[in-house]
Parts: structure tokens; sequence; C-alpha cells
């Protein structure tokens, strides 16, 4: 489930996703578009407290939205392998 990849600055801050925001992250919206991606990949968009609805409605009308998760669980099995 979870990818070492997450979207980000040039910094390293992990950064929501939405357009124009620079807020701190703080869940993962793990989504694939199915007409290009097999079922098991999984990209990431980042979002902050405030976007968080408004991305997963954006993903989950189309269809593409597998899983929200807070930054916090999606890393911790990343750093327990």
């Amino acid at each position: 489930m979870n990818s070492p990849d997450l979207p980000g600055s040039a910094d390293g801050a992990v950064i929501c996703s939405a357009k124009g925001c620079r807020a701190t992250a703080v869940w993962v919206l793990a989504w694939n578009n199915p007409k290009l991606h097999t079922p098991e990949r999984r990209k990431t968009w980042l979002a902050c407290e405030e976007h968080r609805e408004h991305l997963s409605q954006f993903l989950g009308v189309r269809g593409f939205l597998k899983d929200v998760v807070t930054l916090e669980e999606w890393e911790a099995p990343a750093s327990e392998g």
C-alpha cells in the first residue's frame, strides 16, 4: 500500500497537493487511473486538513480514489520494512 516516494517540495517538506496550497500535508490520498495504471499501482496526492475532502471528492467522482490514510499511517509500514 505504501510508497517511499511521496510528492513534496524540493527541500523535503511534505506539502498539500492542492493548487496553490503550501500547508503541511497530514493525509495521503492513494489513487490510480484504471485506464492508465495496473490495479495494484498507487499514485499519491497529499492533503492538508482543509483540502482533504475536496481532493478526495475530485478523485472519487472519477473512480480513481482507492484509500485515504494519515501520513503517519502511510509512512509507518515503509520504515518498519
